[in-house]
């Protein structure tokens, strides 16, 4: 009869979601103020294909909804940071934070990428049409490890291709900027709007005199 003496999870990628309670009136705020933005910027192409992309960082905005989510977003990033090491308080190091809206209409949806430079990448939704079945406005993440197609067989959840699944209103999720990620078309007649960032860590300033 063996013994274990160890089990570990070599490489994982981590993958955290959140839920703001009373959410409700922020989002009616943040589509006010995302209609406003939209009037006034005809918006970026970035991986957007049919959609809206704001212009710079959404987060030197200093309207109160947008400001609320920005709170929210740096919550959510330290507590990420305190899950996966407890080691490091992540309030002691400099964060920079870039964020923008995304608005998806009918048929718009947003192509693989990452976001290179960053440490963790999060979404805030803001609003998610409603749908009974298929894919429309699922995000859906990539394994970013190579050779795994012999897995298949086994069906096991730590190595599988691809994982995918239609966040709601007032959900946060949260995961490492370097994982491949898109978000399926919007087959609704409503807007998909939702708010994302990028998280850089960096070391802090040295104290006066060192």
């Amino acid at each position: 009869m063996i013994e274990q003496t160890n089990y570990e999870k070599l490489f994982a990628t981590p993958m955290l979601r959140y839920r703001v309670p009373d959410h409700e009136a922020l989002n009616v705020a943040l589509l006010e103020e995302g209609r406003r933005l939209q009037q006034s910027d005809d918006g970026v192409s970035k991986s957007n294909r049919g959609g809206w992309h704001s212009k710079g960082n959404l987060f030197d905005n200093k309207t109160e909804c947008i400001t609320q989510v920005r709170d929210l977003a740096i919550e959510a990033i330290y507590e990420a940071t305190r899950k996966i090491n407890a080691k490091v308080d992540p309030e002691t190091l400099r964060l920079k934070l870039f964020a923008w809206m995304n608005a998806n209409p009918p048929g718009g949806f947003n192509a693989p990428h990452t976001h290179p430079g960053a440490h963790w990448s999060g979404v805030y939704y803001v609003s998610q049409p409603e749908t009974e079945d298929g894919t429309s406005g699922m995000i859906e993440f990539l394994d970013p490890r190579t050779d795994l197609p012999n897995w298949r067989l086994l069906r096991a959840p730590a190595f599988r291709l691809k994982r995918k699944f239609r966040p709601a209103p007032g959900e946060i999720v949260i995961f490492p900027s370097y994982l491949v990620h898109w978000v399926y078309p919007n087959e609704t007649d409503d807007e998909r709007v939702s708010i994302a960032f990028n998280a850089t860590f960096r070391k802090p300033k040295s104290s006066v005199g060192e």
